[in-house]
């Protein structure tokens, strides 16, 4: 492949790569569907016990956080991830209700969305953050106004994941639905996360000028040619 690196409309393939592998790319998404999965299938096969499928999400995690480590993958997140695999089961079985065990992933969209959407507001869009930390720019694209209105812009690409995961759970949830849940906790996850990318990816593309040089080169007002658009 011809590398341009100074063309903003090469960026995608990398900056989409690193950002996947930023949120643990394919493989951690998969990964992470895993134990609620296993809980299903252990709620049911164990004629409906909580006890029986929360033995069954906990043991598929820390098998998954097992594999993770052996891969190479950062302590601290695996770590993190078991311990909301067992948080989930305590919830379910302190409530003794199975639906119960997506409880906290339901919460964390709403947190999710609730803060995505704050950033935003307050001009500091999370996934100019993400990107900024992945291209090593750390805050410098704030600087530049077409950088930062994009990320703005392609920031509610990601609101809007995090809201129809809501939905869908909480309709779900309330309905008590605990297969069901399951079964959309794998379908919103890496399918959901990778439309999000190309959907904010073509956002961002759209939102930047022509001319401009791309994600890895935040270009400041002092740069623009006095001819530019604005």
């Amino acid at each position: 492949m011809t590398e341009q690196p100074q063309r903003a409309d090469v960026a995608p393939a990398g900056r989409e790569e690193s950002l996947a592998h930023l949120l643990g790319g394919r493989g951690g998404a998969v990964d992470a569907t895993l134990p609620p999965a296993a809980f299903a299938v252990g709620w049911l096969l164990g004629g409906n016990s909580i006890g029986i499928g929360s033995a069954a999400a906990i043991g598929v995690g820390v098998l998954v956080g097992v594999v993770r480590l052996i891969r190479g993958e950062r302590p601290r997140a695996v770590v993190v991830s078991v311990t909301l695999v067992v948080a989930a089961a305590l919830v379910a079985l302190h409530t003794g209700r199975a639906a119960d065990f997506f409880l906290v992933q339901l919460l964390s969209n709403v947190a999710s969305a609730l803060l995505w959407a704050a950033s935003i507001v307050i001009r500091w869009p999370l996934l100019g953050v993400v990107v900024g930390v992945v291209v090593g720019q750390k805050t410098r694209w704030r600087r530049d106004p077409d950088l930062l209105r994009a990320y703005g812009v392609a920031s509610w690409a990601w609101v809007g994941q995090y809201v129809l995961r809501v939905a869908v759970y909480g309709a779900l949830w309330l309905a008590g639905q605990t297969v069901a849940l399951a079964v959309a906790r794998v379908a919103l996850t890496w399918p959901l996360q990778a439309a999000c990318l190309a959907v904010s990816w073509w956002l961002i593309r759209r939102s930047l000028p022509a001319d401009h040089p791309g994600l890895r080169h935040a270009r400041l007002p002092a740069d623009v040619p006095t001819d530019a658009p604005n």
